[in-house]
């Protein structure tokens, strides 16, 4: 294992929701929880959720809700030949990520999809 290589959990958690559950879990967090809604990001509903940010993804053609979790890294390439040498999934073809962003997505052996990405790059 590579000292200088380090993880950390990210700031961002993605639900995707199916649409027959969306709107009802946006209500919810936003109207019965009270969390207080980030805005200008578009058509993407997220939320304050400590210090972290809570975004409710609508996703057709899924029957039940997912949880999304980002880790941040110092060295993405490192991370990926680690990940690789563990025999971790990775998974890129699930979201199309901006050319621009240094990251990738993995999956844990329990099926959590973890978008990897440089300490910099969090979305």
């Amino acid at each position: 294992m590579s000292a200088d290589l380090k993880f950390s959990g990210g700031r961002n958690i993605a639900m995707k929701v199916p649409p027959h559950q969306y709107d009802s879990t946006v209500k919810f967090y936003r109207d019965v929880i009270g969390l207080k809604q980030l805005e200008g990001y578009g058509s993407a509903v997220g939320f304050e959720f400590g210090s972290n940010h809570l975004w409710i993804d609508r996703v057709p053609g899924i029957s039940q809700a997912e949880i999304w979790l980002e880790l941040a890294t110092n060295d993405t390439a490192k991370a990926a030949e680690r990940l690789a040498a563990a025999g971790v999934a990775r998974c890129d073809e699930i979201e199309t990520l901006p050319e621009t962003m240094d990251a990738m997505w993995i999956s844990s052996p329990s099926q959590i999809i973890h978008l990897v990405c440089n300490e910099g790059d969090s979305w």
